[in-house]
């Protein structure tokens, strides 16, 4: 007697191993399976099972439009930057920077690029509608490129005697070293505790801290007081500090707590001019990171996260990739390899493609024809980024302020108490300075002018290339300009 059950287990078994007993068939592509890269493919094309954790952040550029970025948890601020360069395909000139803004109490600082993103934001309130700000910042290693124009001597004193003088570079040297250091001292105002009014005090910063003198400007231990330290605090930039503090002048700075907390733990403080206030706002950075600033400055694509340019390639295709400068000038071919000499040769072609359509308005045989070119020459300039339309004053100021006092910064705008002229306003000597650019008409053509006529310029574009070439009746060449950048 048969048992179903079993007869039919019988059967599954049976023809198990007659596949078994089957003989195999060659597979026909044996390249596909044992190659040597796969191991490689596989590892690099799938994700690993312990990935880090990711966050999305959102950066903020200065027209206000936003970029929302998926970025891993120990990602630095050099590390965020670097990936907007690529996404957006700017010219990484390590002069990016991100900015941490603080609305509701009207501050804002430079994050240094060793800084964890995620730790920062950690640290801002719920409620908070605190920003990340993405642009240009040249001053951000100014001063270990010129280092005269930040410490001024009446600002700068040594704890022990020197012999001779001591120069603006080895005052930065001392900032560097853990054995020396210089004092920053001076008159600061500083908002009283819990109060709206403010105090002028001398104030002295030395390696442990910042300290006030309770007596006039002496220097003595019993008459000197503890105001902040730096490890647990941030030094920011007050942006609009008579309005929101009541602040007596334009140049206020102040120390706020890493953690989340109120205005009343700001220590507020404020310098009678600029030059005053940067000089104390770096003297701070290079005592709070030392070394770690001067490494940033040196190797500024050691990212901490893995996102430095080395480990990300640029968001182009092959063929992008693989186009090279060429120069056809000669009987032969060849290709350009010298990075500066690549630029050169392009800015070259621009300037006589320009000429080239400028000859062709010109010579158009209409009646309107100079009328038209002139028009032209007169509107051409506002494509330009360094071009910033109907802004005021003010606005120019603190567009160059916000991009950095450098030399050389500047931007061009239209003059509010001339409509038919425009405005040079630039940076120099960490002040910045407004030129009017008069039009000179000669045999019924228009030019654009800066000397009352001795050097002449057919349009804006022309005056700008010049200048960046030669200084002329300004302090110095124009070399960085202020742009709107949109992400």
């Amino acid at each position: 007697m048969e048992i179903p059950g079993i007869d039919l287990c019988t059967r599954r078994k049976k023809k198990d191993l007659d596949v078994l007993e089957m003989p195999s068939i060659p597979n026909p592509f044996p390249e596909l399976c044992c190659s040597p890269f796969t191991s490689v493919l596989s590892a690099g094309l799938f994700p690993k099972a312990n990935s880090r954790k990711k966050q999305v952040i959102k950066v903020y550029s200065e027209d206000e439009t936003s970029r929302a970025l998926e970025v891993p948890s120990d990602i630095t601020a050099r590390d965020v930057c670097q990936l907007l360069i690529l996404k957006n395909h700017y010219i990484d000139d390590h002069s990016w920077t991100l900015f941490e803004h603080l609305p509701h109490i009207g501050l804002e600082r430079t994050m240094e690029d060793h800084e964890l993103v995620i730790e920062v934001l950690s640290n801002w309130g719920m409620e908070e509608e605190n920003k990340l700000y993405f642009r240009k910042n040249y001053a951000k290693y100014e001063f270990f490129k010129n280092p005269m124009y930040f410490f001024p001597e009446h600002m700068v004193s040594f704890a022990t005697e020197t012999n001779g003088e001591i120069s603006p570079t080895q005052i930065l040297q001392m900032f560097l070293s853990s054995s020396t250091y210089p004092e920053i001292h001076g008159f600061l105002h500083a908002k009283e505790q819990g109060k709206k009014s403010w105090k002028k005090i001398y104030f002295l910063l030395r390696r442990s801290g910042l300290y006030f003198s309770t007596k006039g400007t002496s220097k003595e231990p019993r008459h000197l007081q503890f105001f902040s330290e730096f490890g647990n605090s941030d030094i920011y930039v007050s942006l609009a500090g008579k309005k929101k503090h009541g602040a007596p002048t334009n140049y206020g700075f102040c120390f706020k707590p890493n953690k989340a907390g109120g205005p009343r733990d700001l220590k507020m403080l404020c310098a009678e001019e600029e030059q005053s206030r940067t000089c104390w706002v770096t003297a701070i950075r290079l005592l709070k990171y030392g070394m770690q600033l001067y490494q940033n400055y040196m190797h500024p694509y050691q990212g901490r996260s893995g996102c430095s340019s080395q480990s990300i390639s640029p968001m182009r295709s092959i063929s992008e990739n693989s186009l090279v400068a060429m120069d056809f000038s000669g009987q032969k071919s060849r290709v350009i390899e010298n990075p500066t000499e690549a630029l050169s040769v392009a800015v070259e072609e621009g300037l006589a493609w320009r000429k080239k359509g400028c000859l062709r308005l010109a010579t158009h045989g209409s009646p309107t024809a100079s009328s038209q070119s002139s028009a032209t020459n007169m509107a051409i300039h506002r494509s330009q980024p360094w071009f910033h339309h109907k802004i005021s004053r003010e606005e120019a100021q603190r567009l160059i302020i916000q991009q950095g006092l450098v030399d050389g910064v500047f931007l061009v705008r239209d003059s509010q108490s001339n409509p038919k002229t425009f405005v040079l306003s630039m940076s120099h000597g960490q002040k910045i300075k407004h030129f009017q650019i008069i039009p000179v008409e000669d045999d019924g053509e228009l030019f654009h002018t800066l000397d009352d006529g001795h050097t002449r310029f057919t349009d804006l574009i022309q005056l700008v290339e010049f200048y960046q070439l030669n200084k002329g009746v300004l302090p110095c060449k124009l070399k960085h300009y202020c742009a709107r950048i949109a992400l």
